[in-house]
């Protein structure tokens, strides 16, 4: 071959003119021309003749016969149009013209050999010429084109097959056929090869299968391409009035005079049956080329065409060469002068068929190659020798033994095995033949089934022909795999063909005798006699799949796969022989491929979804050049996938670095719609494909409507189930076949056929997957009637075989790709998956086609981490809320208690309501700024807002949600703090009242004695008879009879149900609940079907008696935490503690009567009213005026004692008002504030991960639990979940507090807070309003006082009654009194610092806190708190408003008391096994009657339980089971449960890990 250096020079000059210079020799490859860039997209006219060959390659990679038309360079400057200019008929134009077969020379030169074999095959099927000798530009050089012919197979029918309409299918080089050549004599004047295409073209149309010099760039002169000799077939279709010839023929037609190229023409000639010989005369040196190669055993014509003038002449050289050659007259054929161009055709075509009448031996190109040699030709394939014996040693190991027997032997891990695998997965997700085998026993089984069928492909040895296979695809030379590659494929095919066709034969006549058995068995048969290079790839990925360790000597070949992949090879997605998917080896290669491309896959996903033979894979071939097989040679099953470049000036607008085609195998037709399980199997091929596509084409070329409906239902399933999802791909309908002239008067009436056909498909679909709301197909997906439909004409452009692809289809199928990128570049919906994402969807979409209901199993990683993330973010803002909420509720708190005394309770009322407006006001704008985060966290890059698109409701909803129950606590508080305040007043008034008369007896005893003689134990005297005086009559606040307002209370809740019968009886409310609640049978309805069963009866009352202890504790804990708080009693206490009680009371199971309601309730109010009691009786003791006024006595006495004798008070009176006012206030502020502060802190500390979101606090919970090994602590767990979670979490805030003194810190912190307001509030008291300081005197001391209270308004409040006591007869003058008064305050921060230091009773703190962090963090974390209807786990979904329940692992029922009513054990099964299998319940919702699982949704709609998301998912919980069985059966009562044995194999780190799975921790 050349190389650039000794390439002639015409041949550079050429190749320069057309900017390919630098592709030459063959280094343009197949892959740079399938790369997705703008001209995909732009459809530019020739400008320039650079523009040329790449206009050409696009043209012809669509299949159009519009690739010709490219010569001519569209030009917008107005032509010359004077035909007088003389200068335009001897202006040389050849250098902006260029020959059309100079191209093609050109572009086989540069192309690689897949290159040339994709141009070849292409030409091919346009009908055109294919080179067959390509020269190299100059006289020495040429080559026989073997190999970019290798390509190409071709269907005929000869017409001894018409009768049985049997076809001949063969590789077109292989083919033995009889082979005319046509060559010419340098000067005839006739175009052979305008005279072939007429002699090869039907009468009804004339297709130019050789250029001529009549065409577009065919009278250009040629500069690089004589010598070439094309070649194309005629091939029968058997009707004897349609075909010109009855057998094939081959063709090869020589361009430039024989003399040039006189070695291709001996070549031709040797090789030829006949060789057509075209000339106006014959000179004396054509004569001995002509007479040189006489002795050749072909018969050779002369075609004469005479001339006008010298005829005489010109016929006399043609008469001396027939003597001269010997030759009869009959091989003589003349164009005489009056005859026209269809006579003359006629004539040549008839003496073409007499030399087929005659032709004896034929040949194949295939066996060519040796007369080339010999002749000095090269032969293209000659460098691929080493391949070709390759992949010849391999299939010659088929021998004569049966495809089965030999796939058996050599490809075994695909075999009954794998596909045994296959069954026992599907088994495993959907139970059908456990028999009366126990479920979780049955699924253990197939467990171990599983295993040694693994173990038996781990035994199995690389077989011989595998060994070559991978070693020849091992090879860093990438040219050497690739030609390996092709060869194998070449060659099975081949091999595959022989057997296939007599097989589909016989199927197709069983298909019309419809039997159904021989049918499935000839349908087997061809899968069995199948075997392509996919089922070697497929035996390479399960070599793999099934490497048992972890280091191998075969761990590259992910890595060679993945490369195979970027070089442009399909990928086995899914297995369609074993409807598998190796997911090990899949997901290994395609993260090879990512790491190859340097992380940056971003993939569109376009699937085509068709009937078969409907041309599915043709349609992807056309659109995008590619190679997805398509003739009948082989039968393949499942999903291809198949990765495309995209250029890089068209990734940011596609947001894409590949484009991934999938193509499947064909849905299935009538024929094998008979077939058990077709439905099935298409239904989940279709959910599989169209669930990872980006765009779904929906392939319609049929007219029976039978199976256009089957195709249109499973595609509305699959789409519906997409929507579920939160998946919209896009999809195409393209209808194949429509003639494009009538498809504009019928287009809208079709297309509203097929809608409404959707339409119909989509209701039956939504009942089937239960979303009864979905009426339309438009309800699913945006579709649009005229947008959405596309018509294609038909792909043949006449009868095939010798029809070309009609350019109507090529153009149309091009202009729906345009189209289709373009949507994609607007139509992004969500930001594209990379490749681990990708895998994540297949992974989780392939678990849940397992599955028999979709929407029901789905259960995707990436939709749990979007969705755990989203509930993290969502946790957040939700404490902001809440968070900005509760510290202006402190601040109003404050206000409240600061107000006036002296004012009018009206006052008090009204104050109270204008604060609930106010908030209702904050409220809303909190609910605003909420609802803005989550629009516009749903907008971030990034977060799959695709995938969690459906839930954005239920969050906004869980908004509106949080805010009703922030304004309902909020608004409850309120009217708290207002009864608060009221029995605050009431205290306060008989303290001033009592206050003012020892201030009165004081200031008369200075009056009536101002001598100032008296010791100071005579004043001590004075005084505490004084005192006594004073505060003998103090009296203290009344007691209420809370018990009996309770009971009152209690009526009221139950005064429209008709119970006043249970309260005729009850005296003293605190008399009620003494000793435990006990289930009794009065409690329990006896109407229901079966209830005197006594075991169900038992039942009952034993998980009665479970729920009632659950909310008498969970109700007593609510009870102690609010008598912590140290405040009075008031009415919402009770009306909240019925609230929980009856929030709880909505898990009870419908069974049981009023009675147990009004028994609970009385039983819980009766403790409550009893501690509540005690929380009065302390408040008033606490606060009696009395005891209040005895606090102040020492001081009072120091002040009487200061003013007689007239001693300097100023520093004490500023110490006493900082211990009296100032620091209880400042107290209270920390305690306000620290609620909050500790939460927090807790959030981002080191354990906040803990408290991110629901399913992350349920891990880490359930982690702890299984480190701890406690069986109490999961009884409480499993018996008292809200109880555990409050000790948990309050255990939790205990230890993030005593770490490093943090709740010392925290106080520091705040204490610093308020000290610093204090400082500048006292800083700006000491000013007037004009700033300048107030007058030092006594009088400005109460002046500074109401301004200090004015700028601490909103953060502490300073009891009015304890100011005026400690400011009672102050000598002292403002500016001494101010310079004190900030020295108590740094004290009282000192003595406050060390107090904290040495202070660290976490718990008290916390109990009396106003804000409770650890209620805080259990809102937060605790969710709806409903548990699953089957073994009562917790809800862990986000959001207070969630429409569905749904938790990551559900645990033995057998854990939460459940037991089997006929043996008493516990149950060992799992509702996430229960929901999908056969099996069958029934309880007190059902009314004592069995119903499926399945159909749990009849009963309650509110829960969604999909199965485990893998068989080790539960391994938690089954390890719990097993590991505390006797005690759970001895808490209960019961028998202990029959564990599978594969259960006590599990192991402590096993069931973490199941767990991590679970949660989908990594």
């Amino acid at each position: 071959m050349d190389t650039e250096d000794d390439a002639p020079q015409a041949l550079m000059s050429f190749l320069s003119k057309l900017g390919l210079e630098k592709y030459y020799p063959n280094r343009l490859s197949l892959q740079s021309i399938l790369e997705i860039n703008t001209n995909s997209l732009n459809e530019k006219p020739v400008s320039s003749l650079e523009d040329i060959p790449w206009y050409f390659l696009r043209k012809l990679f669509k299949i159009s016969t519009k690739c010709r038309s490219c010569t001519q360079i569209t030009s917008n400057q107005q032509e010359n149009n004077d035909i007088w200019d003389l200068d335009l008929y001897t202006a040389d134009d050849s250098d902006d013209d260029v020959n059309f077969l100079d191209l093609i020379v050109a572009l086989f030169l540069c192309a690689d050999s897949f290159l040339q074999q994709e141009m070849s095959l292409k030409m091919s099927m346009c009908q055109f010429s294919v080179p067959l000798l390509l020269p190299h530009a100059n006289k020495s050089q040429c080559s026989l084109m073997l190999w970019a012919l290798r390509d190409i197979v071709k269907e005929w029918r000869p017409h001894d097959l018409s009768e049985s309409k049997g076809f001949v299918e063969d590789n077109i080089v292989q083919a033995d056929l009889p082979f005319d050549s046509f060559v010419r004599l340098k000067n005839c004047s006739l175009s052979k090869s305008h005279f072939l295409n007429q002699v090869l073209s039907s009468d009804q149309q004339n297709h130019n299968m050789f250029i001529h010099r009549d065409m577009e760039g065919g009278g250009v002169r040629r500069e690089i391409s004589n010598g070439l000799v094309e070649v194309c077939w005629y091939l029968p279709c058997g009707a004897e009035n349609l075909d010109i010839f009855s057998r094939p023929v081959a063709f090869a037609n020589m361009r430039g005079d024989i003399c040039e190229s006189l070695q291709k023409f001996k070549f031709i000639f040797q090789v030829s049956n006949v060789t057509f010989v075209f000339l106006d005369k014959v000179e004396e040196k054509e004569l001995e080329i002509l007479t040189s190669v006489k002795d050749v055993n072909s018969k050779l014509f002369l075609v004469v065409n005479q001339k006008e003038g010298n005829v005489k002449e010109d016929m006399m050289s043609v008469k001396k060469t027939l003597e001269t050659l010997d030759l009869p007259k009959n091989n003589l054929i003349v164009k005489k002068t009056g005859d026209n161009g269809a006579k003359f055709s006629k004539k040549l075509c008839e003496a073409i068929k007499t030399c087929l009448s005659d032709v004896k031996a034929t040949t194949s190109i295939v066996n060519m190659t040796d007369k080339a040699v010999e002749l000095g030709l090269f032969v293209d394939e000659n460098k691929t020798d080493q391949q070709n014996k390759a992949a010849k040693k391999i299939v010659d190991g088929i021998g004569v033994r049966s495809i089965l027997r030999y796939k058996n032997l050599q490809l075994p891990l695909q075999g009954d095995n794998w596909k045994t695998l296959s069954k026992i997965e599907k088994e495993e997700c959907r139970p059908t033949k456990s028999g009366d085998s126990a479920l979780e026993e049955y699924k253990s089984y197939l467990q171990e089934e599983k295993e040694k069928v693994i173990s038996e492909q781990r035994k199995y040895k690389v077989s011989k022909g595998m060994e070559t296979f991978i070693s020849n695809l091992s090879t860093n030379d990438k040219e050497k795999r690739d030609f390996f590659l092709k060869w194998m494929k070449l060659k099975l095919d081949t091999n595959s063909r022989k057997e296939l066709s007599v097989l589909r034969n016989k199927f197709k006549e069983q298909c019309k005798k419809k039997d159904v058995k021989q049918i499935a068995e000839l349908d087997q048969a061809l899968v069995e006699s199948s075997l392509g290079v996919e089922h070697y790839m497929r035996e390479m990925g399960l070599i793999y799949e099934f490497l048992p360790e972890p280091h191998h000597e075969r761990y590259h070949l992910p890595s060679l796969a993945a490369e195979l992949l970027l070089d442009g090879y399909p990928l086995e997605l899914l297995d369609g022989d074993a409807s598998n998917i190796p997911e090990r080896w899949v997901t290994d290669v395609l993260m090879e491929l990512h790491k190859k491309v340097g992380e940056k896959s971003r993939l569109l996903v376009l699937t085509v979804l068709g009937v078969q033979s409907s041309g599915k894979s043709t349609l992807l071939n056309t659109m995008f050049g590619v190679q997805f097989p398509v003739s009948s040679g082989r039968c393949t099953r499942g999903a291809y996938m198949l990765f495309l470049k995209v250029g890089e000036d068209l990734k940011s607008d596609l947001k894409s670095d590949f484009i991934v085609l999938i193509d499947t195998e064909g849905l299935k037709s009538p024929d094998l719609a008979q077939l058990e399980d077709s439905y099935e199997h298409d239904n989940q091929l279709a959910t599989f494909v169209i669930s990872l596509s980006d765009v779904t084409i929906v392939n319609i070329a049929m007219e029976n409507s039978t199976e256009m409906k089957d195709v249109l239902q499973i595609t509305a399933h699959a789409f519906l189930r997409m929507k579920e999802i939160g998946k919209k791909p896009i999809c195409y309908f393209v209808h194949q076949n429509v003639a494009a002239v009538s498809a504009d008067s019928k287009c809208l009436t079709e297309r509203k056929h097929l809608l409404d056909q959707l339409n119909e498909m989509t209701q039956i679909a939504a009942v089937m997957e239960k979303q009864p709301s979905i009426k339309a197909f438009t309800d699913v997906l945006d579709y649009d009637i005229d947008k959405n439909n596309w018509n294609i004409p038909g792909l043949w452009h006449g009868t095939p075989p010798m029809a070309p692809v009609n350019t109507g289809y090529s153009e149309a199928v091009a202009e729906f790709k345009k189209h289709l990128l373009e949507t994609m570049k607007g139509d992004r919906r969500s930001e594209p998956s990379q490749i681990p994402e990708f895998l994540e969807w297949m992974r989780s979409l392939w678990k849940a086609v397992k599955y028999e209901n979709f929407i029901f199993s789905f259960r995707n990683t990436l939709v749990a981490h979007a969705y755990d993330n989203l509930c993290k973010e969502f946790s957040d803002w939700e404490w902001e809320f809440r968070k900005e909420i509760l510290s202006w509720q402190t601040e109003a708190e404050v206000e409240i208690l600061k107000a006036d005394n002296e004012s009018e309770p009206q006052h008090l009322f009204e104050m109270v309501e204008r604060k609930k407006q106010a908030v209702l006001d904050k409220i809303e704008v909190q609910q605003q700024l909420m609802k803005q985060k989550l629009d516009d966290y749903y907008k971030r890059k990034n977060v799959h807002e695709n995938l969690i698109e459906k839930y954005k409701t239920d969050f906004f909803n869980s908004v509106n949600s949080l805010a009703n129950e922030i304004r309902f606590s909020v608004h409850s508080k309120l009217n708290c703090v207002l009864e608060l305040k009221k029995s605050l007043e009431e205290v306060q008034n008989i303290q001033r009242k009592h206050r003012e008369m020892i201030e009165e007896h004081v200031r008369k005893f200075l009056t009536d004695f101002k001598e100032r003689t008296r010791s100071t134990e005579q004043l001590t005297c004075e005084f505490e008879k004084m005192w006594t005086k004073a505060t003998e009559k103090v009296s203290g606040l009344p007691e209420q009879n809370i018990p009996e307002k309770m009971l009152d209370q209690l009526k009221k809740h139950f005064s429209n149900r008709n119970v006043s019968e249970y309260f005729q009886n009850i005296g003293d409310l605190q008399q009620i609940g003494m000793s435990p609640f006990k289930v009794t049978t009065e409690h329990i309805k006896t109407g229901i079907k079966n209830i005197v069963n006594v075991f169900i009866k038992k039942d009952i009352t034993r998980e009665l008696q479970t729920t009632a202890d659950t909310i008498i504790e969970s109700c007593n804990q609510f009870v102690y935490e609010i008598t912590q708080t140290n405040t009075d009693y008031v009415e919402s206490y009770t009306k909240d503690l019925l609230d929980k009680i009856d929030e709880s009371i909505e898990q009870i199971p419908k069974d049981c009567k009023l009675k147990f309601e009004v028994d609970l309730k009385l039983h819980i109010c009766g403790f409550a009213s009893r501690e509540f009691l005690k929380m009065h009786k302390k408040f008033l003791s606490d606060r009696n005026p009395k005891t209040q006024l005895e606090k102040y006595k020492d001081q009072c006495f120091s002040d009487f004692v200061d003013l007689y004798k007239q001693g300097d008070q100023t520093q004490k009176k500023a110490n006493y008002f900082v211990k009296f006012c100032l620091k209880p206030a400042v107290k209270d502020y920390m305690n306000r504030s620290l609620g909050i502060d500790i939460v927090d802190e807790v959030l981002t500390s080191s354990h906040s991960a803990e408290f991110s979101s629901r399913s992350y606090f349920q891990y880490n919970i359930q982690t702890e639990l299984l480190q701890k090994e406690d069986f109490q602590s999961f009884v409480k767990y499993i018996s008292s979940y809200e109880i555990y979670v409050k000790e948990w979490i309050f255990q939790h805030i205990f230890q993030t507090l005593s770490e490093e003194k943090t709740l010392c810190k925290l106080r520091n912190k705040s204490l610093e807070v308020i000290v610093q307001k204090t400082e500048a509030a006292t800083e700006h008291a000491s000013k007037g309003e004009d700033g300048v300081l107030l007058p030092d005197n006594t009088e400005s001391i109460t002046k500074f006082f109401s301004n200090m209270r004015k700028y601490l308004i909103k953060y502490i409040s300073i009891s009015v009654e304890a100011e005026k006591s400690t400011l009672f007869h102050i000598q002292s003058t403002c500016h001494p009194f101010i310079q004190s008064l900030k020295i108590s305050i740094e004290e009282m921060k000192a003595q406050l610092q060390e107090e904290f230091s040495k202070s660290e009773n976490i718990t008290e703190t916390l109990n009396k806190l106003p804000i409770k962090p650890q209620d805080e963090l259990f809102k937060r974390v605790f969710g709806c708190g409903k548990q699953c209807p089957f073994c009562k786990v917790p809800c862990e979904a986000g959001g207070k408003e969630h429409p569905q329940h749904h938790a990551a692992v559900h645990w033995p029922r057998g854990l939460s008391g459940f037991r089997y009513i006929d043996s008493q054990k516990l149950m060992e099964t799992l509702c996430t096994t229960d929901v999908y299998i056969n099996s069958k319940f029934k309880n007190t919702d059902t009314k004592g009657e069995w119903h499926p699982y399945k159909k749990y949704h009849t009963y309650y709609p509110d829960w969604h339980i999909p199965p485990d998301p893998t068989l080790e998912s539960s391994d938690y919980w089954k390890y719990i089971l097993v590991k505390y069985n006797d005690r759970f059966a001895e808490k209960y009562e019961a028998k202990p449960a029959d564990v599978p044995e594969a259960w006590k194999r599990i192991t402590k780190e096993q069931a973490l890990k199941g767990l991590k799975d679970a949660f989908s921790i990594k």
